[in-house]
């Protein structure tokens, strides 16, 4: 959802990373738009707070945050064949990419295992935790895999590159599941927080070109995990991704304009409906737990879908932590999933990414799923530079209200119908 008024070229409002684009539907919804404005100009100098001042002050959007997304819109029928959720499994692949010293690094792993409190022996090998990783590329991706294709459940892969490139079994049985995506987890299981820019992006070229000669294609999504500031720039850069999922900001896919040329798709992942949640203080005890939370966060987005506002449902699973018992949850809630019918789309990232593209795509953009191409910096009408701030003359409070004003009286002399609930 991005209020009418948005296309204005007048003006530069914030909400912009959102859904899809639409003009008001409605008079009623044209003066949400312009009511929900009100009292935002900017009615003090913010260099008169001496003590507090900061330019980032009244901003919905600022350094690649955006507060205010869809303003809790939701487009009416999102999912394909009217689903109330679009249900997506991925399993985290990265046993062989973890810190360790015979991979090079200066320390041992010590995140996400079933040895609590672990820490990083510093120039020294940890033993326990490389069998546990070891664990997962030998028996839990297998459980896992067992599990979903038995059932015939699309999965997404956040596929580590140097892990795929130490399990030559595992790339055979990702190329021969066809409805099965393998997306990019980066090339390394680290925290890239301070990794320079040229070092990431030659990590990034360097997993396209793994799953290229290991997979027989590139991915098409990209997960880093820890990602820094530079991450998902370097990822517009590369030009080949169709989405990235470095955020946990929303329900629903969204799309980013902080690149100029380029719209990009973001598909929010999870940290909450996920398996990492064992080796958490105060996390799930046992596999019962995992279960009852999946189930009633299910339910509770059937129940929004049905009352016309569908959202999406991540669950993010790790092979060194596929234990029979959780497995058996997992087993349990793709049972219950099942039983909703066609209100459950069980699905892949790149299918959903393949979606949003083709039928939430901002409207005046041209779309790269139709032979047009994507190349948004021909489309006037987008402002993909868009601050977020009310402060000077075309981000001022006043011009935006002078735009929202008119949409609703455009909105009053043609009504449309379908986009939003």
């Amino acid at each position: 959802f991005i209020p009418g008024w948005l296309h204005n070229t007048n003006h530069q409002h914030p909400i912009h990373d959102a859904p899809f684009c639409h003009q008001p539907s409605t008079t009623k919804q044209a003066t949400i738009e312009r009511d929900m404005l009100r009292g935002f100009g900017p009615s003090t100098d913010p260099k008169d707070w001496e003590k507090s001042a900061h330019e980032n002050d009244r901003k919905f959007k600022y350094g690649g945050r955006d507060l205010m997304g869809s303003a809790g819109t939701t487009p009416a029928n999102p999912w394909p064949k009217n689903a109330k959720v679009a249900l997506n499994f991925v399993i985290n692949y990265e046993e062989g990419g973890e810190r360790c010293i015979l991979h090079g690094d200066n320390e041992s792993e010590s995140l996400l295992s079933d040895i609590p409190g672990a820490v990083p022996y510093e120039g020294e090998r940890h033993v326990n935790m490389e069998s546990l990783y070891d664990y997962g590329a030998r028996a839990g991706f297998w459980r896992l895999h067992r599990l979903f294709t038995k059932r015939k459940i699309p999965c997404t892969v956040f596929a580590v590159g140097m892990a795929l490139e130490r399990n030559p079994a595992v790339c055979h049985a990702l190329k021969e599941q066809k409805d099965w995506e393998v997306a990019s987890h980066g090339y390394r299981w680290l925290d890239y927080q301070n990794v320079d820019e040229e070092t990431e992006r030659e990590h990034i070229a360097r997993t396209i070109e793994i799953h290229e000669r290991l997979i027989g294609k590139r991915p098409v999504g990209f997960y880093q995990g820890k990602p820094n500031e530079n991450t998902r720039r370097l990822v517009v850069e590369e030009g080949g991704f169709k989405y990235d999922s470095d955020s946990y900001a929303d329900d629903l896919p969204y799309w980013n304009m902080d690149f100029e040329g380029r719209l990009h798709l973001i598909i929010p992942y999870t940290l909450s409906e996920n398996d990492m949640r064992f080796t958490a203080p105060n996390g799930y005890a046992n596999g019962e737990e995992f279960s009852r939370d999946l189930k009633e966060c299910l339910r509770y987005l059937v129940e929004e879908g049905r009352a016309g506002a569908p959202k999406m449902m991540t669950v993010g699973l790790h092979c060194r932590l596929a234990r029979p018992g959780r497995a058996a949850a997992i087993a349990e809630f793709v049972d219950f999933a099942r039983s909703y019918g066609r209100d459950v789309w069980f699905c892949t990232r790149e299918q959903i990414a393949d979606h949003w593209t083709e039928n939430h795509f901002p409207k005046g953009a041209a779309n790269p799923m139709s032979s047009e191409g994507g190349d948004v910096s021909q489309i006037a009408e987008l402002d993909i530079k868009r601050t977020g701030s009310y402060d000077g003359v075309e981000g001022s409070g006043q011009a935006v209200m002078e735009n929202a004003n008119a949409a609703a009286a455009a909105a009053a002399e043609e009504e449309e119908d379908g986009d939003i609930i």
